[in-house]
């Protein structure tokens, strides 16, 4: 597993270090607020999957979600675990983007509306085109999540309705998957 870190104004993205990242990262995001459009608070099951399916995504790759945390600056949330965002491999069976770069990003309740995510997508995308050779970068989410692809046009991002695509592992309103993109040149110009 790799060392990666790298930092924003006001943020730290790095790899996740065992146990006690997973238990903080688990503690602040598995909850109904932050899970609602990602089916919901796992189970320790569940949260075990997801931990599993990271850190294989990571080995794979060379980068996956990574931890964000806030700088200690003094801050109510000073040094804290916000939440993760990062890249992957599509994975998703009958995705339309498999094997494409894709972003994604899972934040604090109260965390919201800060700019964190938006710092750390942006962080990411940098990151994914300038460091691992993207061309294109996509982001998934379900239409009634409109914070998610709100964040995602304001990051320069484009619909792509000819990518949506029924994950057919779930029921309405998960199963209705739909895509965003960006490309290096809407990210030079994005930024």
């Amino acid at each position: 597993m790799s060392d990666f870190r790298h930092e924003t104004e006001r943020l730290v993205l790095r790899d996740f270090h065992g146990d006690a990242d997973w238990d903080a990262f688990f503690r602040v995001t598995n909850t109904p607020a932050v899970m609602q459009w990602l089916l919901g608070v796992l189970d320790e099951d569940g949260m075990q999957m997801q931990r599993g399916r990271v850190e294989a995504c990571a080995r794979r790759n060379g980068f996956c979600f990574w931890l964000i945390e806030r700088k200690d600056d003094g801050g109510h949330l000073s040094g804290e675990v916000l939440g993760f965002c990062g890249l992957k491999r599509a994975d998703a069976p009958g995705s339309s983007v498999a094997d494409e770069f894709e972003i994604g990003w899972r934040l604090r309740e109260d965390a919201w509306g800060k700019g964190y995510a938006k710092e750390a997508a942006r962080a990411a995308l940098d990151l994914a085109f300038e460091r691992f050779g993207a061309e294109e970068v996509h982001a998934l989410t379900v239409d009634p999540n409109a914070p998610s692809w709100g964040l995602m046009i304001a990051l320069g991002m484009q619909r792509r309705e000819d990518l949506d695509y029924e994950d057919e592992r779930f029921e309405p309103p998960f199963r209705d998957t739909i895509v965003y993109s960006i490309d290096r040149e809407g990210w030079r110009k994005a930024r």
